[in-house]
């Protein structure tokens, strides 16, 4: 009956697991065997090989033949090189100590060998490992610097803009102090007349009585005079007016005779009339207004029907 050492294949699906066994050759793979003479683990690195050295040597003396995976794997574990020796021992080539000395010298290198192969693999993982772990470590520095400099970035733009926030709430200040501190006295009612006013008349300043003052109210007299329908003030209305402050010294162009026609007089119970190139009037409660080319009509001052000339103020 031929005997074969092969291999006999058990474990799981892409992990293989093989038994060493002598079988006779008509047997299936991996059925009936006579012996298990060893295993062999290709899944670690370097494989596992664990053959029983004896019970192989005295199986290829009975004349088993291996298979050339097996062949490969009694030759790893030196099953050749003792069944070669002990052929030289039988043959009186050497004794029995000089092949046990040499076969123990061999198993020495071989492990040697193995041990070594296992250290450099150990080694390589290791430097791999240091490797993965210093490449992680600069790829988390990098990020902690970028997270970093986009916070500052994030706190520098916060920071423009809420000066520039602040740059703009001061602009628009400014020009609304400006146009309070510069609001002008300017009322306008329909077409272009002006609106009836109770207001008190500050800083009124009279003009001073001179020789051109006399002439002009020699002119203001004769024009109303000739006027027609000139309402008379209101003595009631006089009384609430309040006296005008000292005179102080007028401008030298601002007692000169009215010009123009006689005195004009509207629905509303205003009273027109030229003066120095200009148009004024009062209403009936004496309050004097100047009118600009334009239309638009400004506060002069106070109209004092006693004198029957105007009192206009500082401003």
């Amino acid at each position: 009956m031929p005997v074969k050492i092969r291999l006999q294949r058990h474990g799981k699906k892409g992990k293989p697991f093989y038994w060493v066994v002598a079988a006779d050759a008509r047997a299936k793979r991996d059925g009936r065997y006579l012996e298990k003479i060893g295993t062999y683990n290709p899944n670690t690195n370097p494989a596992t090989v664990d053959i029983n050295v004896d019970s192989a040597v005295q199986w290829l003396e009975n004349g088993a033949q291996p298979t050339d995976t097996a062949r490969t794997l009694l030759s790893y574990r030196g099953v050749l090189l003792k069944h070669h020796l002990n052929g030289g021992v039988k043959k009186g080539a050497l004794t029995q100590e000089d092949a046990d000395a040499k076969f123990n010298a061999w198993l020495e290198e071989k492990e040697a060998k193995i041990q070594a192969k296992k250290d450099g693999l150990t080694k390589a993982e290791a430097d791999a490992r240091a490797q993965a772990l210093a490449a992680e470590k600069e790829v988390n520095e990098k990020r902690i610097a970028d997270a970093k400099a986009l916070e500052e970035e994030a706190a520098a733009a916060e920071a423009a803009a809420q000066a520039e926030a602040e740059a703009e709430a001061a602009a628009e200040e400014a020009p609304a102090e400006e146009a309070t501190t510069e609001e002008a006295p300017k009322q306008k009612g329909k077409r272009g007349r002006p609106k009836k006013v109770q207001k008190e008349v500050e800083d009124v300043v009279e003009p001073e009585a001179s020789e051109s003052s006399e002439g002009w109210i020699n002119g203001l007299v004769e024009e109303e005079k000739s006027s027609e329908k000139v309402p008379e003030p209101n003595k009631k209305e006089e009384k609430k007016v309040a006296p005008p402050p000292a005179p102080v010294e007028e401008e030298e162009n601002e007692v000169e005779e009215l010009e123009g026609d006689d005195d004009e007089v509207d629905e509303d119970g205003i009273t027109y009339f030229s003066y120095n190139g200009k148009k004024y009037g009062y209403d009936e409660e004496n309050t004097l207004f100047v009118m600009d080319k334009d239309g638009d009509v400004e506060i002069a001052g106070t109209w004092d029907p006693k004198t029957k000339k105007p009192v206009f103020s500082k401003d």
